[in-house]
């Protein structure tokens, strides 16, 4: 999902509708309502409207305007075979928006593709949550099914490897590693018997193996830690800083959760994991974009 605007009043209605979503935050509802209406809201949308605009485009959202044209560019390919469309989880385009739009365009068969390489319960799951949430106020249903995540899936590998390798060759200098950072989510969750740590992981091997590197010349971390409790470690921004403190300057960091740049990519690992890195010695610092409309992808 995606604000409208990069405005505290357009990124405040974008948080309250993602931030009161259980499945991405699994706290009692009376307790979180007043920490997040009583708190967050009041204090971070200003925050972070200042960092949307640090990378809002003439396009809008980089999200929006990434996603509109991965939709063009699959309905190309498509040709008149299927309706190809996007939409949000949060913000717009709506999902029950684009649903409701497809029904009456005469589509009785719908494959939802939520896009995430990795299923997690905060992200793939709950996107078909809202879809399925839509489907129940539908007295004339169409026929919906689910594609499945693609973390191990060869072609995928591929485009990846190939991402890396093109990246790679435009630099004037050799990465001491290749960090591999993924949206963090609290360790509770795994525990709780959710997949993406394990598929995260699974990514970060077939990766490397794909490129015939050896162990230890991808390290697998997490991004975007919200909050006092524990998530999934290693936390990138502590981690970069700890690689230069050891002796590797030179990293190259890829984001193979994200199948679009965004606010995490572009403002996260781009500013403050990259200061983080610089400020620990340092020296060279390179982010490998997302597949985004790449036709690999």
């Amino acid at each position: 999902g995606t604000p409208d605007a990069p405005t505290t009043s357009a990124v405040r209605r974008y948080l309250k509708e993602f931030l009161s979503d259980p499945r991405v935050v699994e706290i009692p509802k009376a307790v979180w309502w007043l920490i997040l209406n009583g708190i967050i809201l009041n204090v971070r949308p200003r925050k972070s409207a200042h960092a949307y605009e640090q990378v809002w485009t003439a396009d809008g959202s980089p999200l929006a305007a990434i996603t509109k044209g991965q939709a063009e560019a699959l309905q190309q390919r498509m040709g008149d075979g299927a309706v190809v469309r996007w939409a949000m989880r949060y913000g717009n385009p709506s999902t029950p928006e684009r649903i409701r739009a497809l029904q009456a365009q005469g589509c009785d068969r719908i494959l939802l593709v939520p896009l995430y390489p990795q299923s997690c319960a905060a992200t793939s799951a709950t996107a078909c949550d809202k879809a399925f949430q839509t489907l129940m106020e539908m007295r004339w249903q169409p026929a919906v099914r689910v594609a499945a995540p693609w973390h191990d899936d060869p072609v995928y590998i591929d485009a990846l490897a190939g991402s890396i390798h093109e990246s790679l060759a435009k630099l004037d200098f050799e990465p001491d590693l290749v960090l591999a950072s993924y949206h963090g989510v609290p360790r509770e969750y795994l525990d709780k018997g959710d997949p993406y740590h394990c598929q995260c992981a699974k990514t970060s091997r077939l990766l490397r193996e794909r490129l015939g590197w050896e162990k230890g010349s991808i390290d697998t971390t997490f991004q975007s830690v919200f909050g006092p409790e524990e998530w999934l470690r290693p936390y990138t921004v502590d981690h970069v800083a700890e690689l230069a403190k050891q002796g590797k300057k030179r990293i190259a960091v890829i984001a193979p959760a994200f199948s679009a740049d965004c606010i995490e990519t572009l403002e996260e690992i781009n500013g403050e994991i990259r200061e983080s890195f610089e400020h620990a010695g340092g020296e060279s610092f390179t982010y490998i974009p997302c597949l985004n409309d790449d036709p690999a992808h």
